[in-house]
């Protein structure tokens, strides 16, 4: 009969396995499939075969990207924000008057190098980077300030 891992009940032995969590990335499996929905994306808007989520979909892993890379998890240059930041807009505005969801082959370049870099974070970032990362995006979409808080360091 297996047995329970003898783990302490105590709050601060809690606490410390959680700050240890905090340090790791995020397991595999749940990184390739954060990754894959986002390729999966990407690729339906090479192909023309696109939805509004999918074109949200770019729109959330660009501001991630570039928020982990604030974190200094991965690169993500101000030319590449700036450049996939109009290409994503031009799948809205051509997607809501034509209702065709389609990156154009400069859009689907950027995108790719995005979608690849965001799985490099995934995989290497520690999951307190990533839950940072998520907040910003929660506070960002909500309307409110979203800047990085400053971290105290010892």
């Amino acid at each position: 009969m297996a047995q329970a891992i003898p783990f302490s009940r105590n709050a601060g032995a809690a606490r410390a396995r959680h700050s240890k969590a905090m340090l790791l990335p995020i397991a595999r499996r749940t990184a390739d499939e954060l990754a894959l929905r986002v390729h999966l994306s990407v690729d339906s808007l090479r192909r023309g075969a696109g939805s509004i989520g999918d074109a949200q979909a770019l729109t959330q892993t660009l501001l991630l990207t570039g928020f982990l890379a604030e974190s200094g998890f991965g690169v993500t240059t101000a030319e590449q924000f700036a450049a996939a930041e109009r290409s994503v807009s031009a799948v809205f505005d051509i997607g809501r008057e034509t209702g065709e969801w389609k990156l154009d082959s400069a859009g689907f370049a950027l995108f790719a190098e995005i979608a690849t870099n965001y799985d490099e974070q995934l995989h290497s970032a520690p999951l307190w980077a990533i839950t940072e990362a998520s907040d910003r995006l929660d506070r960002f979409t909500a309307g409110m300030p979203y800047q990085a808080q400053v971290r105290k360091r010892a």
